[in-house]
């Protein structure tokens, strides 16, 4: 029998007096290619224009001073997409991804959210509407609501919140699992048993037990197979590292701070009777000070993410192909740098998609320009492009969401945001 760690159980016997580990109710599309889609939501706003700089814009050095990244070619320059636009030198992984058509970056985009409360602006990000606080339940878990059953997944449950707790996006009607990493030892087999015994005359206790035994089961593999990928990882470092000899590139980050959560989200999503739909958080991007450009403190914070989607892509395997992760911000910083060397609040930012299942090698922008003239209320990256077409374009053709649901009930009252088509491969 498999051990349950001792959080998870007490986490799912309070489920079964009311508590959160499990939320809701409906299923996912049933098809032919099985389609996976993982969701990553950069929390503290991402600098758009450190992550993917504009260095072919005149006025980008001028405002970003000794924080701007050089163009291609240059020491610690961008790594090349087009004549305008680059990846911070960190983002090997998706600069490879590019080169494989797997990877399109957008540009100048933004939800609706246009104020600067990192609070209101993830509410917007992940409610699907154009104001903060107007529905309680999240665009995903909204667009899972409106698909058929997925009757291969295990108990319906065709979305995985990986974290602490269960985001926004995934609230709603749709039934889904959740996971958090645990750190505490895990129960042995004896007291188990007792447990098990002691709630087989419960049918919901026991049921949920059998639930949570059941999740942790495919974490627990997904953890097993660690050491292989750590070496994996470790030997794709190494051949980063021969890659670094060349001056336009940066030293390689760790996957540390995401292994955990990776592990487990490859392990639900490669198990054919699991989730096909994933979300976690990354943290940490908020750079108000000392913000560094080719090196500092948002160079590691991109290197450790760009490693992460690395093992990602690895853990994944032969499932990466009908993959499509979508990473996005609640809202970008300001063009020009502070007195403290960092970004403060912005609008328009950067986002990605990558994956095998994208039809990438692209840069998707509708480019306002840096002039003082074209910066949005005069400090910052003008939105020219909705978040919500790109969602739109994903959910609708790797998730087959009708066009009907995705304007009347995913993203409420967007029928001017219209879908981007030809975002992932037929």
């Amino acid at each position: 029998m498999t051990a349950i760690k001792r959080r998870d159980f007490i986490r799912t016997a309070g489920l079964a007096a009311g508590s959160l580990l499990m939320t809701s109710k409906i299923a996912f599309a049933g098809s032919g290619t099985r389609p996976r889609f993982v969701f990553i939501i950069l929390r503290g706003a991402l600098d758009g224009l450190t992550a993917v700089p504009p260095y072919g814009d005149p006025y980008y050095a001028r405002l970003r001073g000794e924080v701007a990244i050089a163009a291609p070619g240059a020491a610690g320059g961008a790594l090349r997409l087009d004549g305008l636009f680059g990846l911070h030198p960190s983002l090997a992984f998706l600069s490879e991804s590019y080169g494989a058509h797997e990877l399109i970056v957008f540009h100048a985009m933004a939800s609706p959210y246009r104020e600067r409360s990192h609070f209101d602006g993830q509410d917007v990000l992940e409610n699907g509407c154009a104001h903060a606080h107007a529905l309680q339940s999240g665009w995903i878990n909204r667009a899972l609501a409106a698909l058929p059953p997925d009757r291969s997944a295990r108990r319906g449950e065709s979305g995985i919140a990986l974290g602490q707790n269960v985001p926004l996006v995934m609230r709603g009607p749709a039934p889904v699992a959740s996971w958090s990493p645990s750190h505490l030892a895990a129960l042995d087999e004896d007291t188990l048993q007792r447990i098990t015994d002691l709630y087989s005359t419960d049918p919901l206790l026991s049921q949920r037990l059998a639930d949570a035994l059941a999740t942790q089961s495919v974490a627990d593999a997904a953890q097993g197979d660690s050491a292989m990928a750590a070496a994996s990882e470790d030997n794709a470092q190494i051949a980063q590292t021969q890659l670094l000899a060349r001056p336009e590139q940066a030293k390689p980050k760790s996957a540390a701070p995401y292994k955990e959560v990776i592990h487990a989200a490859a392990g639900f999503l490669r198990s054919d009777d699991g989730p096909r739909v994933a979300v976690f958080d990354a943290l940490g991007w908020d750079t108000h000070a000392n913000e560094g450009g080719a090196q500092g403190q948002l160079a590691g914070r991109l290197g450790n993410l760009d490693a992460g989607l690395r093992l990602l892509k690895e853990e994944l395997g032969p499932v990466w192909r009908d993959t499509v992760v979508m990473i996005a911000t609640e809202f970008g910083r300001t063009a020009a740098v502070n007195g403290t060397r960092g970004t403060d609040h912005g609008t328009a930012a950067a986002a990605f998609l990558v994956g095998g299942a994208v039809r990438g090698g692209r840069v998707i922008a509708d480019w306002p320009g840096l002039s003082e003239r074209a910066l949005y209320q005069g400090r910052d990256l003008a939105p020219t492009l909705n978040l919500h077409s790109a969602l739109k374009g994903v959910l609708a053709d790797h998730l087959a969401v009708s066009a009907c649901a995705l304007d009347a009930s995913v993203f409420p009252d967007s029928a001017v945001a219209k879908a981007l088509p030809d975002l992932v491969r037929a």
